[in-house]
């Protein structure tokens, strides 16, 4: 175990996940991270929960545990090489001429200066849709393939990345960390709250017909209002092949012509009705 004084300065505190667990060394710059690799190393045990010979570091990624803190935003890390990225953050030397952004790499101050440029040199070679990052263009690509490798392990529900899979999982936690500040109103995903706002505090409507100019508030309602120009039904019935323009008539075709039973009654005066919506229309 090294001496706790060793490599002493201010502001980057890294704790070395020793058998005592005691804070070893300050450090405030790469220069002593790496020095602090060299004279702290971590020395080989069991890890418990593979029952291999490892390091400290690779018992903190299969735990999960953080053991390296950054003393000047009180972040914590895994290992000490993610820490030396994230002390470039503090000290600039990836730093974005135009807006003064600090990055942890120069692959990172790369694609932050895209935002600037604009550049997009990722193209979709289904639909010709550019990205200005690769793992966008991957997970765009998704929507041509139909692939959803990730999945909901309460539900199984696939999705096309882990940002929709973690959302997802709100809905079994309940969470709804995304609050209106109009009314208070809570949601689990931020897209849902945009769409409330839209929807419910603003009037405007950026989205007009391409026939007849009439406007709307999301693209979605642009799309179902042009079907009645075009006449578009794309919403068929798999029992009888009968089409519709949207996809609450199928649901309602599908309850009033083939389902066994299937009702929603009124408990006031036992009318039925095939839908929620009809019964709630018919309460009011």
């Amino acid at each position: 175990m090294p001496d706790n004084n060793c490599c002493r300065s201010i502001s980057v505190l890294i704790t070395n996940a020793h058998s005592t667990g005691d804070r070893c060394c300050e450090v405030q710059s790469e220069v002593d991270v790496n020095k602090h690799i060299q004279e702290c190393k971590p020395t080989l045990h069991v890890s418990a929960v593979c029952d291999k010979q490892v390091t400290t570091r690779h018992g903190n990624r299969r735990t999960g545990e953080k053991t390296y803190s950054c003393g000047q935003c009180e972040k914590w890390f895994l290992t000490a090489e993610q820490l030396r990225w994230h002390v470039h953050v503090h000290n600039g030397k990836y730093k974005c001429s135009e807006c003064g952004k600090c990055c942890r790499d120069k692959g990172l101050l790369t694609r932050h200066r895209r935002v600037h440029s604009g550049e997009k040199p990722f193209e979709c070679c289904f639909c010709g849709k550019q990205f200005a990052e690769a793992g966008n263009l991957k997970r765009h690509e998704r929507i041509h393939s139909g692939e959803k490798p990730y999945k909901c392990h309460f539900c199984s529900k696939a999705f096309r990345s882990s940002d929709e899979v973690n959302s997802h999982l709100r809905v079994h936690a309940g969470d709804k960390p995304f609050k209106c500040l109009l009314c208070e109103k809570s949601f689990s995903t931020s897209s849902h709250l945009h769409t409330h706002e839209r929807h419910i505090h603003s009037d405007v409507r950026p989205h007009s017909c391409y026939y007849c100019g009439k406007q709307f508030k999301q693209v979605g309602d642009v799309k179902r209002h042009v079907r009645v120009h075009t006449g578009a039904k794309p919403f068929s019935c798999g029992q009888c092949k009968e089409v519709f323009g949207r996809p609450d008539h199928l649901k309602t075709h599908l309850l009033k012509s083939h389902s066994k039973g299937t009702w929603v009654t009124c408990h006031i005066c036992q009318k039925k009705f095939c839908t929620k919506g009809d019964l709630k229309k018919h309460v009011h």
